[in-house]
């Protein structure tokens, strides 16, 4: 039979056992929980030796790898913010975070990132990750789109080649898309299930902006003629030149790369990050290769969203964690998740790494294009995800369909846009 325990002496035990927690102030190692949405093969295994590197040299900070999903990644992390069990170092995108900064679930990092990481990283790249007077996430990972090309079909049509240096201008990109096709064959395929983030970061290049902020701050939709360039051109290549299927509009990027190896498209815009599918998907002897987005009035200019590491609100570690994400976010380490997600480094010391300079697999197209890169239209929006989708989504989908013209287009985005996003700017 059990003996009962005084009140007292359990209370206690009870106080003895909660300080028995590992941390440091018990002379136990801190632990750090890190949620990664590294998917790919390569990448997952670079994030895991990277934490395990960590900790082979940190035994006072342990850090517990942690796999999210970037399908569920924003209903999860609200979910945990909420209930009080947040990651400790948080991986997303810098178009995710607006929400989560000014509603205070993420720590500020200006003063807990070291000089040499903050002087490393762009400040067109900080931008997408600063909030009022913050900064919530360390951008690490950005993704240019660009044109994967049939080369052996461009070089048979005896269209120009574009470069970073000497691109295609939309028109042209209109008119070689028309070249290209022919009989059961298409110039050009555009996936463009989500197609709002594509549509507003491509249309950066023709001087479009979508949204516009006030001496007040508060943001207001308004879609200019520069903005309606690339929309208008997609349209065109589907409902007017037909050199684009309109059966692809509905399709993601990978639905696409069968019928670009069975030689029904010649081209198709992806992010860059595509290309590592294509090498491994590929049929033998099948020639391909990376050109350059179009370019508009501003030049190769395009909108992205960086991937982004950020530290909870509520981790009681904020100094070691941050500690962490710098020693993630060393040039060669960073050069290593880089390769491993098949995408470009923010870092200016990581950028310069001959291994993203080789003709091999486009590296070096997609690197010349790093200085272009600016923050997504929608960075620090705040209502864009219900803009984009109850308004935006269906709007786009409808115009490219060919169910609507550009007028309502441009009602839609703007007068239906306006009332979202006023409730978010009361």
């Amino acid at each position: 039979m059990r003996t009962r325990i005084p009140l007292v002496l359990l209370a206690v035990l009870l106080l003895l056992t909660g300080c028995s927690a590992p941390d440091r102030r018990a002379g136990g190692p801190i632990t750090l929980r890190f949620q990664s949405l590294a998917w790919q093969q390569e990448s997952v295994a670079a994030n895991k030796a990277l934490v395990n590197e960590w900790n082979a040299t940190h035994p006072d900070v342990r850090v517990e790898y942690v796999q999210g999903s970037w399908d569920s990644v924003h209903d999860q992390l609200l979910t945990s913010f909420e209930g009080g069990e947040a990651p400790d170092v948080i991986h997303d995108a810098s178009d995710d975070l607006a929400d989560f900064a000014y509603g205070g679930y993420l720590a500020d990092l200006t003063d807990l990132l070291p000089a040499r990481l903050k002087s490393d990283v762009p400040q067109a790249s900080w931008d997408t990750a600063a909030f009022g007077h913050g900064v919530y996430g360390v951008p690490f990972l950005q993704e240019p789109r660009v044109l994967i090309a049939n080369a052996s079909w461009l070089r048979a049509a005896k269209v120009r080649i574009p470069t970073p240096e000497h691109p295609w201008t939309w028109p042209e990109f209109r008119q070689v898309a028309k070249t290209l096709s022919g009989p059961g064959r298409y110039g050009v395929a555009w996936p463009l299930k989500e197609p709002v983030s594509a549509t507003l970061n491509l249309s950066l290049s023709a001087g479009g902006r979508v949204f516009h902020r006030a001496a007040d701050g508060k943001v207001t939709v308004r879609f200019t003629s520069a903005d309606a360039v690339v929309p208008r051109t997609v349209h065109d290549q589907v409902a007017v030149d037909h050199s684009a299927p309109a059966s692809t509009l509905g399709s993601g990027g990978s639905d696409t790369l069968p019928g670009f190896f069975g030689g029904r498209y010649a081209m198709v815009p992806l992010g860059f990050s595509y290309r590592q599918q294509i090498a491994q998907q590929a049929p033998k002897g099948f020639r391909w290769q990376v050109l350059p987005a179009p370019a508009g009035a501003a030049g190769l200019t395009q909108g992205v969203s960086p991937q982004t590491l950020s530290v909870s609100a509520d981790c009681p570690h904020k100094k070691e964690a941050a500690a962490f994400i710098d020693f993630l976010l060393r040039p060669k380490n960073m050069v290593r998740l880089a390769l491993g997600d098949w995408m470009l480094p923010t870092g200016t010391q990581a950028l310069k790494d001959p291994a993203l300079h080789t003709e091999e697999n486009g590296w070096a197209t997609g690197t010349a294009l790093a200085a272009r890169l600016r923050p997504a239209p929608a960075q620090t929006v705040r209502g864009y995800p219900e803009w984009k989708d109850k308004v935006a989504t269906p709007a786009f989908q409808e115009y490219y369909s060919g169910a609507i013209g550009l007028p309502e287009l441009r009602r839609r985005l703007e007068q239906d846009g306006d009332l979202v996003l006023s409730r978010y700017q009361r």
